[in-house]
């Protein structure tokens, strides 16, 4: 029986150590049912992990350990492309590994059955390429099995069932997944893998190509901390029921994911379509029964986030807490955290046409890219906010936004890059796009999602990293470096962070429950 992804509340990738063997080991005999006696012994884990630390690596849910991925470095030109695998591990003692190599060769990867479906190989991959990046090896390569064509192999050759998987004519789970993560087939090795009957011994060479791998020169290099943002220009629409809006939700996320980002950022009130079936009550009455809908959005959102392998900034939903309605917003974390962020000032027709309160607590998250912050739309307007968040260590500010008219968009669009210069930090911005004829107070919508940076010989002359099209339903998918912010704050033309005049003025952040 699979796991219920409701349940869970961590996930975490670690490096393995030699007192997780039998763990280990009862995890690979239930991951390979089909290939008795195919688990490696507790010296095998041990040379590993003291060759190459960061190649061996667990994934755990709950503190349960659901799968691990095994590898080693090697020097691509000291072997053959039709090697085996008892070649290329040196008869299992891995005195293959060379540290000095150029490209990672996994060994083993495995996901015990109980836990498969949640989408956690994929995660180990992503560890796998963050690594070859990091370590700055060309490629990842390893043989793969083709499990299932031994129900093929009377009829067909091993070429011509790999090109009938990548034609979708055949399913082979394995193989599938392999390429659906981006690794190409190189060639058919004949009699790679001894005993495994189910590929008749066949396997295929894979590979990843590492684009920003640089051959290695004696010139001193900078190590980049590069976060990726994916954001949603959301286009609003009507929707039958809440299962078809997350459909779309769901739709965007494995569009963002796919390109391996590291948040997803949806807009403000992006679920507004929901109210058009209580239409025929008050608007303030409407946007409360669309409040009912939030905790399972939310929980829908965390499944994804962790589905996905991204951190999700759910843009922002109406929330009563003690009859008193809020715009609030959630971050949901790939790790299986969840986080809630409120919009602390409402605007005059929130209040006067929802009945709307501000809400009293803003902070900084800690997320696997770092500190982040988050203002929804209006209170991005008011500098003193994002000023406490920079002073707490942001890097990334994330504004999901909901404008009608070019101007109050523009209100949003120059506060938004004022706070990127200002303090000295990576700016995102997603709106929605489109008209909503049946939903009161929610008629059209104006956007231009962006990503704005300071202003130095570093980032964009103008200050904008990115930009989509104005209303157009489209992702915007942008890499930002947080060392340059880094080397901004110490050498930048200008210092703004460190050269305010704190012996003239300050700024303090009241405590949550005091205005004193």
């Amino acid at each position: 029986m699979g796991v219920n992804i409701n349940s869970i509340e961590n996930i975490e990738i670690f490096f393995l150590k030699p007192d997780d063997y039998e763990e280990i080991k009862k995890v690979m005999i239930e991951s390979y049912t089909n290939m008795p006696g195919a688990y490696w012994k507790a010296h095998h884990l041990k040379k590993l992990i003291e060759a190459f630390p960061e190649g061996q690596v667990g994934i755990r849910i709950d503190h349960e350990l659901a799968g691990c991925a095994l590898s080693i470095i090697v020097n691509s030109s000291k072997f053959d492309e039709k090697h085996t695998y008892r070649e290329i591990t040196g008869n299992y003692t891995f005195n293959t590994h060379t540290p000095a190599g150029d490209t990672l060769y996994g060994i083993d990867i495995f996901i015990h059955p109980r836990f498969r479906g949640l989408r956690l190989g994929r995660r180990l991959y992503d560890y796998r390429k963050e690594l070859c990046e990091k370590l700055n090896l060309k490629s990842i390569v390893f043989g793969g099995r083709i499990p299932s064509y031994h129900k093929y192999s009377d009829k067909i050759t091993p070429r011509d069932y790999i090109e009938k998987v990548r034609m979708k004519e055949i399913h082979d789970p394995v193989l599938d997944f392999q390429m659906s993560n981006d690794f190409h087939p190189v060639r058919i090795i004949r009699g790679y893998l001894e005993g495994d009957k189910e590929s008749e011994e066949f396997a295929v060479l894979l590979e990843w190509n590492n684009v920003y791998y640089e051959k290695k020169s004696e010139k001193a290099a900078i190590k980049k901390n590069i976060v990726r943002l994916g954001l949603i220009q959301w286009q609003m629409r009507l929707y039958k029921n809440l299962d078809e809006l997350m459909q779309q939700v769901e739709f965007f996320i494995d569009a963002v994911s796919g390109y391996r980002s590291d948040f997803a950022l949806f807009p403000e009130f992006f679920n507004a379509p929901l109210m058009a079936a209580y239409n025929h009550l008050s608007e303030a009455a409407a946007i409360r029964e669309l409040a009912g809908y939030t905790k399972e959005v939310v929980q829908r959102f965390a499944e994804l986030a962790i589905s996905y392998n991204i951190n999700i900034i759910t843009g922002s939903m109406p929330e009563i807490v003690e009859n008193s309605l809020y715009n609030v917003g959630y971050l949901c974390k790939r790790d299986g955290g969840i986080e809630r962020f409120e919009k602390i000032h409402v605007t005059p027709d929130e209040v006067r046409v929802w009945g709307l309160q501000g809400g009293k607590t803003f902070k900084t998250f800690d997320t696997d890219c770092g500190k982040i912050g988050i203002l929804i739309c209006y209170d991005v307007e008011f500098p003193e906010l994002s000023r406490i968040l920079a002073d707490d260590g942001m890097n990334l500010l994330f504004v999901p936004f909901l404008t009608d008219t070019q101007n109050g968009y523009s209100r949003i669009r120059n506060c938004a890059q004022a706070r990127a210069i200002e303090n000295e930090c990576y700016v995102a911005i997603a709106g929605s796009v489109g008209n909503l004829p049946k939903v009161h107070n929610m008629d059209i919508q104006y956007a231009q999602s962006m990503v704005f940076t300071p202003c130095d010989f570093a980032f964009p002359s103008n200050g904008v990293k990115a930009e989509a099209t104005p209303n157009t339903e489209m992702i915007l998918i942008a890499d930002v470096d947080i060392d340059l912010l880094r080397e901004l704050n110490q050498f930048g033309s200008v210092r703004n962070l460190n050269d305010r005049r704190m012996d003239l003025y300050s700024l303090n952040k009241f405590s949550d429950s005091s205005n004193s």
